[in-house]
């Protein structure tokens, strides 16, 4: 009698819900220490390698614009009108990649839709290496684009789902590490590369991830969705290892894959299934309303524009080095710090540096405009041009980019990608991750085609200042709806938002 006046949910029910969560951690603790991980980083490695393509062909059109304004052949010189276009098209083939894994992810299959984006960045990168007029540059960039929307979603996914929670927050940060190498290097090649052997050089990491991916296994949760279970057992036993107790992860999988069924649009209600899937979209909106896709691709334009006194695409380069090495910390730690403090310490630091971006620019406005100008003051351009002296307040804008970058790479850059792949519902991760990446592509199109006519009709400085409150919108969406996934298998993630019982992640 007394037990049936208890409230279902008591306080005597309490220690128990919360050892659920506890209990679960440890035991994957404890399989996480048999593993071999070297076929599974193999793994990673071969599916990153579209990143590294994705991130090079993003920058392109940086050391490419200048050398195109500067063509004396009229096919293949570039209009100021036309500028916009050739940085803002390839986001809008990412659209339209982003559109079309939203199918291949769950048809083909994570592994071959990585594969096929081989072949339009192989193409597209041919035509903009032979181009004979401005058209097929721009050709060449959709198509980039198209396999980089492709990639910007089955890569992330396909990762998430080999790896285990001892890893998955490093191997997470992987796309973004690459896709930072990727720039990287187009930058530092760009200091002695025509814009023909660029696109040639791009060719090279294509064909060799097309190669390595034809030798690694599916994922596993995606093998198990089709019902070929032996051969997601295969995929676990070669990603393991023989002596592991992949079988147990095997059951666990299947277990949790045996509540799935198909989609209906009366489930979109549920709490479940619209909370992660919102979260994402969100997530990836702010990321590119910040500012990141138009500031990378028009990166050596505006320093350029704001006066940077360091020539031959070197500040470019420094930016570059400043990404990769904060994208490469963030991995290190990001399994140990967590992805919430992460997020806040990378928010922070983009608007300090947008702020003071802005405020630079707003401050040393000259009140005589020039045509393509930043509106920098006539005594900035004086005193760069002395040949014996050395203005200091020029590199202010290139620090206050670099900061930007290095707290882009920290937190919104790879976390973003990462808990995209962690937070959505198996039954929904295929056409939920398309969409994150169509939303994310829209919005770094709009950005990108905007950016130099709003920079030209109000003013670099404004445009700062808009990725400042977006950045302080990007604390409070953090702080009030991000969950933390460090250390949770893909199982707990998705058991807290199916009960909504945060034991599973504590």
């Amino acid at each position: 009698m007394d037990n049936a006046e208890q409230p279902l949910l008591s306080d005597s029910n309490k220690p128990h819900y919360q050892s659920v969560g506890k209990t679960l951690r440890e035991a994957e603790k404890e399989y996480v220490k048999t593993l071999n991980n070297k076929k599974m980083f193999l793994a990673a490695f071969s599916a990153v390698l579209g990143n590294f393509t994705f991130g090079y062909s993003l920058v392109y059109p940086s050391p490419v614009i200048p050398a195109l304004e500067k063509n004396v052949y009229p096919d293949l010189h570039i209009e100021t009108n036309e500028v916009s276009w050739f940085g803002s098209v390839f986001a809008l083939g990412a659209c339209l990649g982003g559109i079309s894994s939203m199918i291949l992810n769950d048809r083909l299959g994570r592994k071959l839709s990585i594969m096929f984006s081989a072949l339009p960045m192989a193409v597209g990168f041919l035509l903009m290496g032979s181009a004979q007029h401005i058209s097929m540059l721009l050709l060449g960039r959709i198509l980039t684009g198209f396999a980089s929307g492709l990639t910007s979603s089955s890569i992330p996914v396909y990762i998430s789902e080999i790896s285990h929670g001892g890893v998955r927050g490093a191997l997470g940060a992987c796309p973004q590490i690459m896709a930072v190498c990727g720039a990287l290097i187009l930058y530092a090649f760009g200091n002695f590369l025509s814009w023909r052997w660029l696109a040639v050089v791009g060719e090279v990491p294509v064909f060799i991830m097309l190669v390595l991916m034809c030798f690694m296994p599916d994922s596993p949760r995606f093998l198990i969705s089709k019902g070929k279970d032996k051969r997601a057992l295969k995929a676990l036993l070669w990603l393991r290892g023989a002596d592991t107790a992949y079988q147990e992860e095997f059951d666990r999988i299947k277990n949790s894959m045996c509540m799935t069924h198909s989609l209906s649009w009366a489930e979109i209600k549920d709490p479940y299934y619209y909370k992660p899937i919102l979260i994402a979209i969100l997530m990836r909106f702010l990321q590119q309303l910040s500012g990141i896709t138009p500031i990378l691709t028009y990166l050596e334009p505006i320093f350029e524009r704001t006066s940077v006194t360091l020539k031959g695409g070197l500040d470019a380069t420094l930016v570059g080095i400043a990404r990769l090495l904060s994208v490469m910390v963030a991995a290190a730690i990001m399994d140990k710090a967590g992805r919430r403090k992460l997020l806040f310490t990378s928010g922070l630091l983009m608007m300090a540096s947008s702020l003071a971006m802005g405020l630079y620019i707003h401050f040393m406005k000259d009140i005589d405009h020039h045509d393509n100008s930043t509106n920098l003051t006539v005594f900035m351009a004086n005193q760069g041009s002395s040949p014996n002296h050395t203005n200091y307040l020029s590199f202010i804008p290139l620090v206050c980019v670099m900061i930007y970058i290095i707290g882009y790479a920290f937190g919104w850059g790879p976390i973003t990608w990462l808990l995209m792949s962690e937070i959505l519902p198996l039954k929904t991760r295929g056409l939920a991750s398309g969409l994150c990446v169509l939303v994310s592509w829209i919005t770094g199109f709009a950005l990108t085609e905007a950016f130099f006519p709003v920079a030209n009709a109000l003013g670099l400085e404004v445009l700062f200042f808009f990725f400042t409150v977006v950045c302080c919108c990007g604390l409070f969406f953090t702080y009030c709806c991000v969950p933390e996934t460090r250390g949770r298998t893909l199982e707990q993630i998705e058991s807290f938002f199916r009960t909504g019982r945060r034991s599973f992640m504590r």
